[in-house]
């Protein structure tokens, strides 16, 4: 792995412009300091939480896959421990009120790998919607669906959720993906050539919020042959058919094999200020009124 003088220089001044964020390792979704502005709904009586509900400002309702592969040398825990941290981000953060979690979810492109899948979009939907309705029911005034994959994937029946819960309740909601908070500028302290899955941005996440369960002796890079420069959505997939052109041996897309701590703690900063900034600016929104519903 590089260890060029420039490389940590700008790290450094990339970390030094954010400022300080702060990540207790020890930290869970159930659990945080009392003089937080937030709390999760888990560690409240239902008085509290009675109360909790029709005042806070947000909602969050995550989604985080508990179970999921990612390559051969990271946990399967990845996305559901960046949902811990960007949950606990806004807890320190905002007066939000966290829901429990939703760790077991729709994910195609790994079904040919272990995990634990919800493999039908409309039971998965569904279920999404009741958890969030049943928030509504009691109060919530506006809904975030945080989503630690992509738009484009776990993100489709959640967002159909979200507009149904918009549209039936009036309730206003927001979801945020994965790709909705990792900016454009972290590619600058990046080496590889393209990337995606279980490679050097994840991994060098989990290289600073995991370290422990990271076997970076079985990271190698895989670019996986893929080519694509032409308009639409294709859908990805990580076949375990060696006939298939979606084929993958490693189950990953990119190359873990350059990620450092360093990179994982700048990628970490930059997605929980777009992360913040987009719970802010929800926050903001007009609520429909009361006599209207």
């Amino acid at each position: 792995m590089r260890t060029t003088a420039t490389f940590r220089i700008g790290i450094a001044v990339a970390l030094v412009i954010l400022g300080q964020v702060g990540w207790p390792l020890q930290a869970t979704l159930y659990g945080q300091d009392s003089g937080s502005p937030g709390s999760y709904l888990g560690d409240l009586t239902w008085p509290e939480a009675e109360v909790r509900l029709r005042e806070a400002p947000l909602v969050i309702l995550p989604f985080g896959a508990g179970a999921k592969e990612h390559g051969s040398h990271l946990p399967m825990n990845a996305d559901a421990v960046v949902l811990e941290y960007l949950c606990a981000q806004a807890v320190d953060s905002l007066p939000v009120l966290v829901a429990p979690p939703i760790l077991h979810g729709w994910f195609p492109a790994f079904r040919g790998f272990p995990g634990t899948e919800v493999a039908d979009p409309e039971v998965f939907q569904a279920y999404v919607e009741e958890v969030a309705l049943s928030l509504v029911r009691h109060g919530a005034r506006r809904i975030v669906f945080l989503n630690t994959g992509v738009s484009r994937a776990t993100g489709l029946p959640i967002s159909i959720a979200a507009r149904e819960i918009r549209i039936g309740t009036g309730t206003p909601t927001l979801v945020v993906s994965w790709d909705d908070i990792e900016p454009t500028e972290l590619e600058a302290h990046m080496e590889q050539r393209a990337g995606g899955h279980a490679d050097e941005v994840e991994t060098a996440i989990h290289l600073f919020l995991q370290p422990e369960l990271v076997h970076m002796e079985r990271a190698v890079a895989d670019y996986g042959g893929r080519t694509k420069d032409y308009p639409g959505y294709r859908p990805g997939l990580f076949s375990r058919d060696p006939a298939d052109p979606a084929y993958s041996e490693t189950g990953l897309y990119g190359d873990p094999t350059l990620a450092e701590i360093e990179e994982g703690e700048l990628a970490l900063r930059l997605m929980t200020r777009e992360w913040l900034k987009a719970l802010r600016g929800f926050a903001a929104e007009p609520l429909q009124r009361k006599e209207s519903r």
